[in-house]
């Protein structure tokens, strides 16, 4: 059974910005089945809000509708995670408290980020680690489930 793994949003807006990039290979290994993306429904509506605004696909020149394949595939093959308010408060954005929660609510393995407020935070880290929840980069986590 493949690893279930939370990955943040701006590495879903990286893989679409440079689709030759190291993000963008993240979706090739997701949608061949190398790991199981797990995603709240706050999540998917900021996916959605910011791959949507036109001035986004305008000024990255980004084609429209892999934009809209992406959000359809995450929207139909992703494990939806319902957490209404959030129940955490422990960063300076609560859209990381999101993902946090998320990640432990879904019984993710890894949290896929290059965010310094979650990846840099001892006290976020030994939280997720409580909860079986391993931050790791996105580099990182391409070597690990390259392997498998």
């Amino acid at each position: 059974m493949p690893v279930k793994a939370v990955v943040d949003s701006n590495i879903w807006v990286s893989a679409l910005v440079a689709p030759m990039g190291t993000a963008a290979k993240l979706i090739d290994l997701w949608e061949k089945g190398k790991f199981k993306l797990v995603i709240s429904e706050q999540q998917t509506a900021e996916l959605f809000e910011v791959l949507s605004r036109t001035q986004f696909t305008t000024k990255y020149r980004l084609d429209e509708k892999k934009v809209e394949d992406l959000i359809i595939s995450v929207a139909e093959n992703a494990e939806h995670i319902f957490i209404g308010k959030s129940l955490i408060n422990w960063c300076r954005d609560p859209d990381d408290d999101v993902i946090i929660e998320t990640a432990i609510r879904g019984g993710a393995k890894y949290l896929v980020t290059g965010d310094k407020d979650i990846s840099s935070d001892n006290a976020v880290s030994a939280l997720l680690s409580q909860h079986g929840v391993t931050v790791i980069s996105l580099s990182n986590f391409l070597a690990l489930i390259r392997k498998d």
